[in-house]
């Protein structure tokens, strides 16, 4: 039996379990592709309509001369990619051929431009009854902004993220720092990737209606939604959630730390029992009975003088020494990972997060496995982010029952390629 690191790619043949979905993908940059690769992880049949010259990522990030980006190896696996002009009257024909043979769409256009196209709700559920459609929008499909441009970042800002993630009120004058990936859009295709199996669910469950649903994911809200306590606490008590840099707010010790080689240690000794592990293993067992530290909430009080006690012992160490020693003493710790941590991690690679793929286009390159893991049907990467146009053929023969004859005329008329 193949464990959780295999795939296609090395030899793995559980299929997932959403084998047997069929998704059409009309998705560009983050938001929909992410939705939609999480979907094929697991097992669905993803077609993907790509413009003439393909999906923006492809060129985004690092780039390998004559294959692009890499992210893309991974972004667009287990996808089948078409090249379709959608602005021929032609394409959005065909692309109601398609949705008639699959499940659900995904799409992170506009609000309206899905209808501008041709492709609106009625035509598409007259082609496939009971077809799930997902639209991923900056604001949402209504409302008095719908209509507002809006990519990842303005979706950070207005649910509250960016705003929290800057060092505390008066220690910078430097704006709000980015959380360092497209969040935004990654948290809305994850909203969508769930949207899209609970509408599933109630259309095809034993005793289900059988109707489709459109699912309706803003960039925004779907950020909001992970705002913890930020909008209770203002109902509630008209407190407005602050920037805490590093630390958490509520809990301490529990921060980043210096280290004597350059690098970051994270240690949460916020419980009882680990904060007098923590002063026991700094030396100064009597912190853990200090009237400053005894309780968190004493802690957190003075979780200044705190953390520089700590950090001034933590910067006596190496990372690596240090690291041990934390674990040895069972302290939640860890050094703050770069790629170069995370690609040795020998938990990682067990369970099979970290890949080496074969790819075509970058050669061997590293992917994240399948998340979320299922033992018994664990999903598999069957292939690599394709070339432009890599199924176009195929799709169109295989799936609709293309001539060679209709397929090149398509291409000569600039339809497909």
């Amino acid at each position: 039996m193949m464990g959780p690191g295999s795939s296609t790619a090395t030899g793995e043949s559980r299929g997932g379990p959403l084998t047997g979905l069929r998704v059409v993908e009309l998705g560009h940059f983050v938001a929909a592709p992410f939705c939609t690769r999480l979907l094929g992880d697991l097992g669905a049949d993803v077609i993907k309509i790509e413009p003439p010259g393909g999906d923006p990522v492809r060129q985004w990030g690092r780039q390998v001369e004559g294959a692009g980006a890499p992210w893309w190896s991974m972004h667009a696996r287990n996808k089948r990619c078409i090249t379709m002009n959608l602005k021929k009257p032609e394409a959005a024909q065909l692309v109601l051929r398609l949705v008639a043979k699959c499940d659900a769409l995904v799409e992170n256009f506009r609000p309206g431009q899905l209808a501008k196209m041709g492709l609106t709700r009625e035509k598409l559920e007259a082609a496939r009854p009971g077809l799930i459609v997902a639209q991923v929008s900056g604001y949402g499909q209504d409302g008095v902004d719908r209509d507002r441009a809006a990519f990842g970042v303005i979706g950070e800002a207005i649910g509250g993220l960016r705003h929290l993630t800057n060092h505390p009120p008066g220690t910078s004058d430097l704006p709000p720092v980015r959380v360092g990936i497209s969040i935004g859009d990654s948290i809305a295709g994850l909203y969508a990737a769930f949207g899209v199996a609970a509408a599933l669910w109630a259309r095809d469950r034993n005793g289900g209606d059988g109707r489709g649903r459109t699912l309706d994911v803003a960039l925004t809200e779907s950020i909001l939604s992970m705002m913890e306590g930020l909008l209770p606490e203002y109902g509630a008590l008209g407190a407005v959630r602050q920037p805490t840099g590093s630390r958490i707010a509520t809990a301490a010790p529990s921060n980043a730390y210096p280290t004597s080689d350059g690098k970051w240690i994270l240690i949460a000794g916020n419980s009882e029992p680990i904060f007098g592990r923590l002063a026991k293993l700094m030396e100064q067992p009597d912190l853990a009975s200090d009237p400053r530290f005894q309780g968190n909430r004493k802690r957190v009080e003075n979780v200044a003088e705190l953390d520089r006690m700590i950090g001034a012992w933590s910067k006596k160490h190496a990372s690596g020494e240090l690291n041990r020693m934390l674990e040895a003493a069972d302290i939640p710790a860890t050094v703050a990972y770069t790629a170069v941590e995370i690609a040795a991690d020998k938990q990682l690679r067990m369970r099979g997060m970290v890949r080496d793929i074969d790819d075509p286009l970058f050669g061997k390159v590293l992917h994240a496995g399948i998340v979320p893991h299922v033992p018994d049907d664990p999903g598999a990467i069957r292939w690599t982010g394709p070339a432009i146009g890599a199924h176009t053929d195929e799709i169109l023969r295989d799936d609709l029952g293309l001539s060679a004859e209709e397929i090149n005329k398509l291409r000569n008329e600039g339809v497909v390629s």
